[in-house]
């Protein structure tokens, strides 16, 4: 009789893996040594220093395969000393495993590794388990999910579906889904006049006033009213500054950086367009030059509706009994690179803490969460 693989061990194990973006810390040696015991054929896909993994139970380019995705690396712990447990140490307490990655996102990661060898040992389906994990999800993402992908298009491996495991549920365990994100680009702005004396105006050209107007235009004017699965866009005027110290002295630069997160109305190419139109015009208006640095993290996407939504929907209400909103709430997540490879849908635990000082998952949702996406499984594969 095979023994079950326990998903909260496992999360602890991985926890116990320093594995702060750019390192490894062990966990994926860990996962791959599970996964390989299981069956899975596993392929180290590192990167320019990213550590990442790809397991497959199944043969390749034959039949459906069910596709999962996350990442192993986590944010730095900040302030060790404001931890009330070691970081990396998985202490229980209170019914709450503690530890960096708790949350986000080694216990999303357990469960579905968990459910994914328990399900190919159980139940040999006729088709391919594919898990493709990451280590470069927290840090830039340049050489994370994206190189799996690479590698898979070179190597002709594909996944039908794919379920992100990252924490969805903003309170309750089953109460939300991400079937979508948000685009999200970060615009680097400097304006540049003529420094001089403030006390000889008509001498110097102020830089200061043009980028107050440019980025007022930029944050009063709504982008749109949202979408039917998205919230209205928004503009975030998140920096600016001179860098001057002097009192008596117009700058001879200003600068400012503005966040749009934007939904599937726009894109990056056609805010780049908005953004411009805005540029050119307060330039005409101040005689203040402009310059435009840009940095996509990722565009707008929604899955519709449909197969991997229900599925996930009638897993989770048979486990918790809610029903899943399905949401585009969020920032970005590695959802972004794998739509362009087939639909994704996001799902995994209560985010409660991530990031924080004293991160931590409650113990008893991580196997609930590995019977959800057993069931999905089961039902995928008839």
């Amino acid at each position: 009789m095979m023994t079950p693989c326990d998903p909260i061990d496992l999360t602890a194990r991985l926890i116990r893996c320093p594995s702060v973006t750019p390192e490894e810390g062990g966990a994926l040696q860990l996962l791959q040594a599970e996964l390989a015991a299981a069956g899975f054929d596993c392929t180290r896909v590192d990167r320019n220093g990213t550590a990442n993994l790809y397991a497959r139970w199944g043969a390749k380019g034959h039949g459906k395969s069910f596709g999962f995705n996350g990442h192993t690396d986590v944010v730095p712990v900040g302030d060790a000393a404001a931890w009330s447990a070691d970081p990396f140490g998985a202490e229980i307490r209170g019914g709450m495993m503690m530890g960096r990655g708790a949350t986000d996102m080694k216990s999303g990661v357990a469960a579905f590794a968990a459910a994914a060898i328990d399900f190919v040992q159980t139940t040999p389906p006729d088709g391919a388990v594919i898990l493709a994990i990451t280590g470069d999800e927290e840090g830039d993402a340049t050489d994370g999910t994206v190189a799996l992908l690479d590698w898979m298009e070179d190597q002709g491996e594909a996944m039908s579906l794919c379920l992100v495991g990252e924490p969805t549920c903003p309170a309750t365990l089953g109460d939300m889904m991400k079937i979508g994100r948000r685009g999200s680009m970060n615009i680097f702005l400097t304006a540049t006049g003529v420094q001089g004396h403030s006390a000889y105006l008509h001498k110097a050209r102020n830089p200061v006033p043009a980028m107050a107007r440019l980025v007022d235009r930029l944050s009063s004017e709504p982008l749109d009213q949202g979408t039917d699965h998205f919230d209205p866009s928004t503009v975030a005027v998140t920096s600016f500054d001179t860098g001057n110290t002097a009192t008596n002295v117009v700058p001879a630069q200003c600068r400012a950086v503005i966040n749009i997160r934007f939904n599937d109305a726009h894109s990056s190419a056609s805010l780049t367009e908005w953004l411009q139109r805005h540029m050119d015009a307060v330039a005409d208006e101040t005689g203040i030059t402009f310059e435009m640095r840009l940095r996509v993290s990722g565009e707008s996407f929604v899955t519709a509706p449909g197969a991997l939504s229900e599925m996930i929907t009638r897993a989770v209400q048979a486990e918790t009994g809610l029903t899943p909103e399905m949401s585009t709430t969020g920032g970005t997540s590695d959802a972004r690179f794998m739509k362009n490879h087939c639909p994704v849908v996001e799902f995994g635990l209560v985010g409660r803490g991530m990031h924080q000082v004293d991160e931590a998952v409650a113990i008893d949702e991580i196997p609930v969460l590995k019977a959800i996406y057993g069931r999905i499984l089961a039902e995928f594969f008839g």
